[in-house]
């Protein structure tokens, strides 16, 4: 097959990795993978992984953004992929309407994943449009099901799935923690608490340094590590943290380490990952791959990130928006040895080829 996966650009987060994760499991399995987005830090690791990356500037939330519809058609009828593959609203609706006016019968089958639960508006519901829907949890389903006019047998539950070939339990690399605390000798000899994902006001970091603050006091030696940067129109959020956390005198409690490319290292030399996310996530994908490398959780009980601690390390769960619970369990996971399961599904293993099952499927039943 011939897979062109649609996306707004390449530079961090759940829906970038999950496009390179298949980009890869597609070359693997001798199947041709297409990328379009309008670019970022990430396209160098997705041609080196075998993709050819396509430019456009899908990204831009403008009328100007329309101007690409027709080129976009121009660039399926020349590429004639299999499958065309969405995941973002934008990109999404310059697709369909390049696409809706190909004929049928030869025409690319359109398939569309929900990464995240989207307001409810005309907007939104472009998502609803592709041939086949697939959803990253049961949250997403029940969420696409209860609020867009979907037929249900369209719409597929496929979990984002873990590389377990890099997201494995394993001690820390001594080299590669030599490295670490030469550039941050403040974290040695520290029970690490481990925070990440981007920078953004509903992710939780701002909680994080108030569970900091009260940690400290009884433990003084736990250290919070906030992992992930900030979108440019963001920056502001990032030195409103760097200020809290300085009003907090937190300085000396919490290292700031921004994007990081060397996540499974840090999960495994971690003592705990925490997850605070101010809203029900559709998923949480950190949470899933600091499990999979042995690294108890610590997060609230809603959403798709609940669904994953329920499945995994259900002793890492907390009622929503319970800090001070928070606080009282972090002390009482890491005095204890997790005891940690990954279901077959949350593998990536998995997901690939529930995915392809659905291209599958998708071709078999052509106009």
């Amino acid at each position: 097959m011939k897979v062109l996966q649609v996306l707004p650009a390449l530079n961090s987060g759940g829906v970038e990795r999950g496009t390179l994760d298949l980009a890869r499991g597609l070359v693997a399995r001798g199947h041709q993978s297409l990328v379009l987005s309008s670019g970022g830090r990430l396209v160098a690791q997705l041609e080196q992984e075998g993709s050819q990356h396509l430019t456009m500037a899908v990204q831009r939330k403008s009328l100007s953004a329309f101007a690409r519809v027709r080129p976009l058609r121009q660039l399926l009828q020349t590429l004639q992929p299999d499958i065309v593959h969405v995941r973002s609203r934008l990109p999404a609706w310059i697709l369909w309407l390049a696409w809706r006016t190909m004929n049928p019968t030869t025409r690319p089958r359109l398939v569309s994943t929900f990464h995240g639960l989207y307001s409810i508006n005309r907007y939104s519901a472009i998502m609803a449009r592709g041939e086949r829907l697939i959803a990253i949890s049961d949250t997403v389903q029940r969420y696409i099901l209860d609020n867009y006019p979907v037929s249900p047998e369209k719409v597929h539950l496929i979990e984002r799935g873990v590389d377990t070939q890099a997201f494995f339990p394993a001690p820390p690399d001594p080299r590669w923690q030599a490295q670490l605390f030469q550039q941050y000798p403040q974290l040695a000899g520290k029970k690490l608490l481990l925070m990440p994902g981007r920078l953004s006001r509903w992710k939780g970091q701002m909680e994080f340094l108030a569970l900091m603050a009260q940690l400290v006091q009884n433990h003084p030696d736990y250290h919070g590590l906030i992992v992930g940067d900030a979108e440019p129109k963001k920056r502001h959020y990032q030195q409103q943290l760097e200020q809290r956390a300085a009003e907090l005198g937190l300085t000396p409690w919490v290292t700031f380490a921004g994007h990081r490319s060397d996540m499974p290292d840090l999960y495994r030399q971690a003592d705990l990952v925490c997850h605070l996310s101010g809203k029900p996530e559709p998923f949480g994908r950190t949470l899933t791959e600091a499990l999979a490398c042995g690294t108890p959780v610590l997060g609230y009980d809603r959403g798709g990130a609940g669904e994953s601690l329920a499945a995994c390390f259900p002793a890492g769960l907390v009622a929503p928006e319970d800090l001070s619970g928070f606080a009282r369990k972090v002390p009482e996971l890491l005095a204890q040895a997790p005891v940690i399961t990954l279901p077959t599904r949350l593998t990536l293993e998995h997901q690939i080829n529930a995915t392809l099952a659905v291209y599958q499927e998708l071709l078999e039943t052509r106009p």
